[in-house]
């Protein structure tokens, strides 16, 4: 429940009845209107600039407007004080009974607290990941794949009906080369020396269980003949093995997919065509010749080619781009819109891809793509991801097999817990750049925001025990008829206004697809409590447990809960689970 959404609720409701009472002229348009948390706390618990929109329309003054409108304000039962603030900002002050039922939902609600309703059960589909599917995950995946899995969680977390995908690259030259270097290893498995895998191919030993099943499947029996004959097996058979061991890699970090599109798969059903189809109806392909690439520098770098060609400058790209070469063949792109064009089939309309940040050139063109074959009817987001940058103390980590040190995400995750990789991921915004420190991250310092967050929760749990010790093994039984009046030091009211700010910040990160400000909510949240934990040893009047104070000691159990319910939701949204013990 994002109490902002409701008090700004509350305050167009103001202004409606002001136009029904007829004390205003008409009903303003309020789109614009906010009801935000000040910068300045000194100001009030909500800030809205309800006349800065209204009172031009009004033909009044913003602070004539602000005057009128916060006199009614005040007679809301929430509202404690009304401010007037410089040209007509409103500022209001909630009292102290307003954060205690807060509290109360917090309890009531418990883990599934700052669960929204505002993506109201919308399809959304988050494709993510998707390495090549010829071999496992490295380490140079693995930002890509949490960023991705935690946008998902949020954004289930926010209302929305997510599927998370994985597309699988099974056609083109790569497979071919994939289905090349497991015959090899087939021949291998066999008996036959094959001496060095040959410059192109892939000479990972993660092949040589994929030739030996071959090998123990259907004994000698692809020996000996020709490539035409064995090579969409060994394809097909290598694929799916990959596959395997891409979702086991991918399920050790906790990631799971709902469905693995394949290219093959919808190149096979004529895929293709029909997206090619739609966008020739639409008049948005024509055959021409490009205008060379600056990338081609030398006169042999470019030979001029009528191409077919989408009109891509029509949405918003730079140029358009071409669909099929001169000699009928796709370019990668072609079966790139037609996978998009399989998700808007599948009924989603809100697509979102997560892109290496290698890929922002590919941004526009495949934006523009997605309106143009799906009549503007979906909408495609892609949120780069930059790459992790590995260090340990300090000094760079190259992450090199052949050096002895991680290169595969499950060799990381031998070394680093998951929850650990997964929260640690989520501290950098996507698109900005985030060094690893295999050292620090497991630190136990405030420095390390993984364990700081983590250390809150525990902590409380540690309280739990003890005043199970002190009051009885079913003390948190009664957390829910604590007197939460008794809760009255600023630190403590503070502390539940941080509670309460969770829902926003999820509706707000959602909006923004940006999963990291979960993170940064959660450090803060863990700062506040571990303030008011050393606050308790300087001052013994503020300490968590008094044994002859049980109804002071419950109210603060009560608020003590209730920031392991909210830590427990942010954490859930990474797909981490907050600790009892350190």
């Amino acid at each position: 429940m994002n109490i902002f959404t409701i008090l700004k609720t509350e305050i167009k409701n103001v202004v409606q009845a002001l136009a029904d009472n007829k004390e205003i002229t008409k009903l303003p348009n309020m789109d614009r209107i906010t009801a935000e948390p000040p910068k300045d706390v000194s100001h009030g618990d909500v800030a809205t600039n309800v006349a800065m929109v209204c009172a031009g329309q009004l033909g009044l003054k913003p602070r004539e407007f602000a005057e009128l409108v916060a006199s009614k304000l005040a007679n809301l039962s929430s509202v404690e004080k009304v401010e007037v603030a410089g040209p007509g900002f409103i500022n209001l002050k909630l009292s102290n009974a307003f954060w205690y039922a807060q509290l109360k939902t917090i309890l009531e609600q418990k883990e599934n607290y700052g669960a929204s309703d505002m993506g109201k059960g919308e399809k959304v589909n988050v494709e993510f990941c998707s390495a090549n599917p010829t071999g496992p995950i490295h380490v140079g995946h693995v930002r890509g794949a949490v960023f991705g899995d935690a946008l998902a969680g949020l954004l289930e977390k926010a209302g929305y009906d997510v599927t998370r995908e994985y597309y699988m690259n099974d056609l083109g030259a790569q497979m071919s080369k994939l289905a090349k270097t497991t015959y090899l290893r087939y021949r291998q498995a066999l008996g036959e020396d094959i001496g060095e895998i040959p410059e192109g191919y892939y000479p990972g030993d993660y092949l040589i269980p994929v030739g030996k099943y071959i090998a123990d499947k259907d004994g000698n029996k692809w020996l000996n003949k020709p490539e035409s004959e064995w090579l969409t097996y060994f394809r097909d058979t290598a694929g799916q093995q990959m596959k395997e061991l891409i979702q086991k890699d991918l399920a050790k970090a906790g990631i799971h997919f709902d469905v693995f599109a394949s290219e093959n798969k919808i190149a096979k059903s004529g895929g293709i065509e029909e997206a090619l189809k739609v966008l020739s109806d639409e008049g948005l392909v024509y055959k021409g010749i490009l205008e060379k690439p600056k990338s081609a520098k030398a006169p042999e770098d470019w030979e001029p080619q009528e191409m077919l060609i989408f009109k891509s400058t029509e949405f918003g790209d730079e140029a358009d781009r071409p669909l099929a070469r001169a000699d009928g063949t796709y370019t990668y792109f072609m079966p790139d819109i037609a996978y998009q064009y399989d998700k808007f089939k599948r009924g989603f309309k809100k697509l979102i891809m997560v892109l290496g940040a290698d890929h922002a050139g590919y941004v526009s063109r495949l934006t523009s793509a997605v309106k143009a074959v799906t009549q503007g009817q979906a909408s495609l987001e892609i949120p780069l991801v930059q790459m992790v940058s590995f260090s340990q103390n300090g000094q760079p980590v190259k992450m090199s097999k052949r050096a002895g040190t991680i290169v595969l995400l499950s060799d990381l995750l031998e070394e680093i817990d998951k929850d650990v990789v997964r929260f640690f991921m989520m501290t950098r915004k996507n698109d900005s750049q985030l060094d690893f420190d295999l050292v620090k991250v497991k630190e136990q310092s405030k420095d390390n925001p993984v364990f700081y967050v983590q250390y809150a929760h525990a902590r409380a749990y540690s309280v739990f025990r003890k005043a199970q010790e002190m009051f009885g093994a079913d003390v948190l039984d009664g957390l829910m008829d604590a007197d939460l009046n008794l809760l009255q030091d600023e630190a403590e009211v503070a502390l539940i206004r941080q509670l309460v700010e969770f829902p926003r910040q999820v509706e707000l990160a959602a909006q923004v697809n940006e999963p990291h400000r979960i993170a940064y909510y959660l450090y803060d949240l863990a700062s506040g409590f571990h303030a008011l934990w050393n606050k308790g040893r300087d001052d013994v009047q503020m300490r968590f447990l008094d044994e002859n104070k049980k109804d002071v000691s419950m109210a603060r159990l009560a608020l003590i809960q209730a920031v392991c319910f909210v830590i427990a939701s942010g954490l859930s949204i990474f797909g981490v689970q907050p600790v009892k013990e350190m």
